[in-house]
């Protein structure tokens, strides 16, 4: 099981089991934290274990606001959702640090503001949340610090209303000052 220090992440493109559940694809996360390991759960050796990391993955589901679509095939989900299911599979690890890449890209704005929800409820609860993300509104809306890079190079860090009135991003990102 994932320790006090624990790490998860989700990556930019959604990496589902389309044709598999909901549930099926959150609990995979929970066979990851699990002690059986995924092939002596696939082989159901453990049925006590099984049992356990189904009503985690249940739990996480629930908590992320997906508990009405469990048994659906999870690449019938809108986009939103299918990110949702990815964070709620990386929260069976139980870590401290939940780490996004581009959770926002493809997003419709109702989807974008659903999952801001989301993370600043995470963070209330104590998970540590970071952004790898291009979408600057929905940084700026949820960050406390902000780190900006270009081209592999840090140009400016700090609060969000500091960093976007820093010269350098305004260049970088705006084509320079109007």
């Amino acid at each position: 099981m994932a320790g006090p220090a624990s790490i998860a992440r989700t990556f930019q493109h959604v990496k589902l089991l389309a044709n598999r559940s909901v549930l099926e694809n959150i609990a995979l996360g929970a066979h990851l934290a699990g002690r059986a390991g995924l092939l002596r759960a696939m082989l159901r050796l453990d049925r006590a274990e099984e049992a356990r990391l189904l009503a985690d993955a249940r739990a996480q589901a629930a908590r992320v606001g997906l508990g009405r679509v469990l048994d659906m095939p999870a690449g019938d989900l809108p986009l939103g959702q299918q990110r949702v299911v990815e964070i709620a599979r990386a929260l069976c690890l139980r870590p401290r640090l939940l780490l996004l890449d581009e959770p926002a890209a493809g997003l419709r704005l109702a989807e974008k503001q659903l999952l801001a929800i989301l993370l600043r409820q995470l963070r209330i609860e104590g998970i540590g949340v970071l952004l790898v993300e291009h979408d600057m509104d929905f940084v700026m809306q949820l960050a406390d610090r902000v780190v900006v890079m270009d081209f592999g190079q840090k140009i400016a860090e700090g609060p969000p209303a500091q960093v976007q009135s820093d010269p350098a991003v305004q260049e970088a990102y705006l084509g320079g000052l109007a």
